[in-house]
């Protein structure tokens, strides 16, 4: 769309938006990774099996339109992380690893940002660390996401910007060189560590919550398996307030098993998701003053359902795992793979051919790694260290993928467009295509009228 025309379009959206109730409640989620293929998948997934019909879930009821999410255009196609969340915090197109800089690697002002000079209470809940590409494009400014002890270290420096911050990153925040947890409550956070904490945070104290060393475990194996869901309930309450809030929400593991071409993780952060959007489904009915976003930063690993020309897929495996593919690695690793074993850490029986082929992942594996370590340290230098650990988790989730007939393309972000989802006030503003600047501009419309 040509520039003038979509800026004729939000000016139209911003005097239908000043003659309506504007939403006091922005809540923004960003599902990392989340192409259609994941909200399809998870339908599937999450289908009753004794019903003919396949039940629609709370993502198709909310489904509004459609984003593109390409960089800046001398940079390709296919977004990262960080430009895509500098995109629908800003509403500026950047360069691939830009954390809310342009091209010329100057500061662009965010949502997050505008809302607390507004007197708005602001917060982020993210299941990666919280210095991560998404929420760093909310909070911060840097040339480089990679730079995740100076986008740390920016979150007091540079100001303070958020009410309350949830997620992983103790390594980051408690370092040799400098311990920001203890700077936050000097500056008179309220510091949690635990889930259970959740439930009595106070509403007269900005809150830090890092409850991981990087990233939350994996919700297939974390204490919590819906702790996005539990952090999410916690946030809206507390930032419930007479002049309203932003609030940024990530999923951010779909992502990282997307990347890890890793089926079963990724329809468990999903469900957490899904469990995520059910609640605020069910807070907009009594706080209606609120809206809801959700769309994806880009798709990761290409992701097919129904990758054997049998035209199936079949998830009820994946219902049925009690743990991740990488934590079953981990055990088999250190431990015998019998057939008992086996029969414990996984829901189906393996045939011959399965278990010849992770006896050879780990058997193959194994001497490499012996190889390596005979090496002299110059030999192997350039070299990456074999991990047992990793060729498992790699057999497991072909494994998988035979037996569910899933498919990927990649290990890496697709350029394709991804679902928008919209609950609340002012809704339709979000109906049909648009880019993912759009997203921002319109929501930063919607505060703008304020």
């Amino acid at each position: 769309m040509k520039p003038v025309l979509t800026s004729l379009l939000l000016a139209i959206s911003s005097l239908t938006i000043a003659h309506a109730t504007e939403p006091k409640n922005i809540i923004m989620i960003v599902g990392d990774g989340m192409g259609p293929a994941y909200t399809t998948g998870y339908r599937y997934f999450n289908d009753d099996p004794s019903t003919e019909k396949v039940e629609n879930t709370v993502f198709d009821r909310h489904l509004v339109g459609m984003s593109s999410t390409y960089p800046s255009d001398e940079h390709g196609t296919v977004t990262d992380s960080a430009a895509g969340a500098t995109a629908l915090a800003t509403g500026t197109k950047t360069y691939n690893g830009a954390i809310s800089v342009d091209n010329d690697k100057k500061p662009l002002e965010t949502i997050l940002e505008k809302a607390k000079l507004l007197g708005k209470k602001t917060g982020v809940v993210v299941t990666s660390q919280i210095n991560h590409a998404t929420p760093a494009a909310y909070l911060s400014h840097n040339e480089s996401r990679r730079n995740y002890n100076e986008i740390a270290d920016s979150y007091i420096d540079n100001g303070i910007k958020a009410d309350l911050l949830l997620g992983g990153g103790w390594q980051y925040f408690i370092r040799e060189d400098r311990n920001l947890v203890a700077e936050f409550k000097q500056a008179g956070f309220h510091y949690l560590d635990t889930y259970a904490q959740l439930d009595s945070i106070p509403k007269d104290k900005p809150i830090l919550g890092l409850f991981a060393d990087v990233g939350l475990p994996w919700a297939i194996d974390d204490s919590n398996k819906h702790r996005l869901s539990s952090m999410t309930k916690a946030a809206t309450h507390y930032l419930e307030n007479e002049k309203g809030y932003f609030l940024l929400i990530e999923a951010s593991q779909v992502d990282w098993a997307g990347h890890g071409n890793d089926i079963t993780s990724a329809m468990a952060e999903m469900d957490d998701l899904a469990k995520t959007l059910e609640f605020l489904e069910e807070y907009v009915k009594s706080h209606p003053e609120t809206i809801v976003v959700l769309t994806a930063d880009h798709s990761t690993g290409g992701l097919t359902l129904g990758a054997d020309k049998k035209y199936q897929w079949h998830p009820k495996i994946l219902k049925q795992m009690t743990m991740s593919p990488e934590k079953i690695a981990k055990t088999l690793a250190k431990e015998d793979m019998t057939v008992d074993k086996l029969t414990q850490l996984f829901p189906f029986t393996f045939s011959d051919d399965e278990y010849s082929a992770l006896v050879a992942s780990k058997t193959d594996a194994q001497l490499t790694l012996t190889q390596y370590l005979a090496m002299t340290e110059k030999q192997q230098k350039g070299q990456r260290k074999p991990s047992v650990e990793y060729a498992l988790y790699k057999s497991i989730i072909h494994i998988i993928d035979k037996r569910t007939t899933t498919g990927w393309t990649t290990g890496g972000h697709t350029g394709i467009d991804v679902p928008v989802f919209a609950i609340g006030a002012h809704n339709g503003l979000f109906n049909g295509y648009q880019d993912n600047t759009d997203i921002a501009k319109k929501l930063i419309s919607l505060l703008s009228v304020q």
